[in-house]
């Protein structure tokens, strides 16, 4: 029988990465990444329209440019033939809406909406939607709805609807412009294949779907009536499996990609998720953490538990026949970005210069020596606000025990040992809900940084498996892919042949962990204190902030 391939595109927050994958064994044959020209949009538009504070952006044409750009790349460098090609499947962060007309049109496209912020991609880190999400939650605690528990008790400002009504309440000529609100995800596949779907993972995950429905027309009313008939007007209820085939490619998108018209395009999916499979993991009690600019934790359950500060839990939204569960971080290789930006002095540029290191790699080797506590100090992770288990994009964060003596090595350091103590965090929240966790498996970008690893075995006490492959989540999104053009009869068949992993690469140091345990005791008082409601000075600050 010929080889057959499938590609498999992911868009990052910074960037869209496509790869070529053979079935038989998931090897990677070609790979190429598209950064996005305009990269996040946080301050202005590109017209120079500015944008409010917690605002994060993005432009659709970006993610058309992956398509022309770096498919064809990844093509040309794996010798693959296009017909050789059997399907194509992607996979994007969410949650990441856009506002269209009902032929796909997105309204910033349109002249008359180009300098209107609310008409633009909403990026997942859009936070500006907080005081829209406060209210989602408090009025579903209010009614006491059936579906709140089954997002950890808090709907976060990063979803679907707090970001839809912000466009109702803040721009309603954008919102009566609205014929459909859309995730990114579903979009590029309607780009692709001409037909508009609607993934269940993003819904299930990113837009309250449970049990069949989404939240009542009453509920919506309940919070603006403008609101009431968002899903019927601006959603539909049709959602589409993952593994599905949405459809074939058009002429126009066979153009762009190099590949053959007709090819199968897969149902999109969420980034974090599609890495899960990707890393053989298609059973319970093996958390796969997607680690880049944010940080989401995926793990599958056999039974349905509520679990305090999660994203979600979703029957099927992962693997077919399980529970699929997800929290998350908020900032974790943001967090280390921000200190390379911002907090390192020049000597370091110069010396990283000198050797031909990245700074990072040149903080990572400083840092790599210390003992655990040798720096003397404690960092709240939370400059990118909290995801779980506290769900809080108004928290900020904290560094403690600085010193004249604290240099930037040391708060590279104790700012990874604060996402390991949030990762640990969340990890023991699910246990005590009943959900176990037994090993983590690691994907993303991160996993090269050796002492974060290490790090993350000695603070969580578990072996650390590795994601073997370059691209995860764009590998997961190929074996979709595969699914969708009948390679493989489901996904859990796919993961058997395709799936890389490398299994205990690390393993909890015996001599760290009992100082990790005490440093870690101090960052749980430190994170009750401000995160729970015994001093409110980070919501203060942020109000403070906020007013003009």
């Amino acid at each position: 029988m010929p080889e057959q391939y499938t590609v498999g595109v992911d868009f990052g927050t910074e960037s869209g990465r496509a790869v070529v994958v053979r079935l038989r064994d998931g090897a990677a044959l070609g790979e190429a990444v598209s950064p996005y020209r305009h990269a996040v949009m946080e301050r202005t538009l590109p017209d120079g329209t500015p944008l409010g504070k917690d605002w994060a952006l993005q432009h659709p044409q970006d993610y058309l440019d992956v398509f022309r750009e770096a498919v064809p790349e990844a093509l040309a460098l794996s010798g693959v033939q296009p017909d050789e090609v059997v399907g194509i499947g992607i996979d994007f962060t969410a949650c990441t809406p856009l506002p269209v007309r009902a032929d796909g049109t997105p309204l910033c496209f349109l002249p008359e909406y180009a300098s209107q912020p609310h008409a633009w991609v909403k990026l997942w880190k859009h936070h500006a939607a907080q005081p829209q999400a406060d209210r989602i939650n408090a009025l579903a605690e209010q009614r006491s709805e059936g579906w709140l528990p089954r997002y950890g008790g808090k709907i976060s400002s990063e979803w679907f609807f707090a970001k839809a009504l912000q466009i109702l309440e803040e721009a309603p000529e954008v919102y009566a412009a609205t014929e459909r609100f859309i995730e990114a995800a579903d979009w590029v596949v309607w780009q692709l294949c001409g037909v508009e779907t609607r993934n269940a993972c993003t819904a299930g995950y990113k837009a309250i779907y449970q049990d069949g429905q989404y939240p009542t027309p009453e509920y919506f009313a309940a919070l603006n009536p403008g609101f009431a008939d968002v899903v019927q007007t601006r959603l539909g209820h049709d959602l589409a499996p993952l593994g599905g085939r949405a459809g074939g490619l058009t002429e126009q998108a066979a153009a762009w990609t190099g590949l053959k018209p007709g090819t199968a395009v897969a149902v999109a999916n969420v980034d974090a998720h599609v890495a899960v499979p990707a890393a053989g993991v298609v059973e319970p009690g093996r958390m796969v953490a997607i680690m880049g600019t944010s940080t989401c934790h995926i793990l599958l359950g056999e039974t349905l538990r509520e679990v305090p500060g999660m994203c979600g839990v979703v029957p099927d939204g992962v693997v077919p026949g399980l529970y699929g569960y997800e929290a998350g971080q908020s900032g974790v290789g943001d967090i280390f970005a921000w200190l390379v930006r911002h907090a390192v002095p020049p000597e370091y540029h110069q010396r990283a210069e000198a050797e031909g290191l990245s700074l990072h790699q040149l903080l990572e080797r400083e840092a790599a020596g210390q003992r655990p506590g040798e720096h003397g100090l404690m960092v709240l992770d939370w400059i990118g606000g909290n995801r779980s288990v506290l769900v809080d994009a108004d928290l900020s964060g904290v560094i403690l025990g600085l010193t004249l003596s604290t240099r930037a090595p040391d708060l590279y350091r104790a700012m990874i040992e604060a996402t390991a103590y949030g990762t640990r965090l969340i990890i023991e929240t699910f246990e005590q809900s009943g959900v176990p966790v037994n090993e983590l498996v690691i994907s993303g970008g991160l996993k090269k940084n050796r002492m974060l690893m290490q790090i993350y075995a000695d603070v969580t006490g578990r072996p650390l498996s590795v994601l073997d492959a370059e691209q995860g989540p764009a590998l997961g999104s190929a074996m979709h892919a595969a699914v969708a053009a009948g390679a493989y009869p489901d996904i859990q068949a796919a993961a058997r042949c395709m799936g890389k992993v490398q299994r205990g690469v690390y393993h909890p140091n015996p001599e760290h962990q009992p100082v990790y345990d005490q440093l870690y005791r101090e960052y749980r008082e430190l994170h009750d204190y401000f995160g729970r409601g015994a001093n409110e000075v980070m919501h203060r600050l942020r109000r403070l902030r906020r007013a003009e």
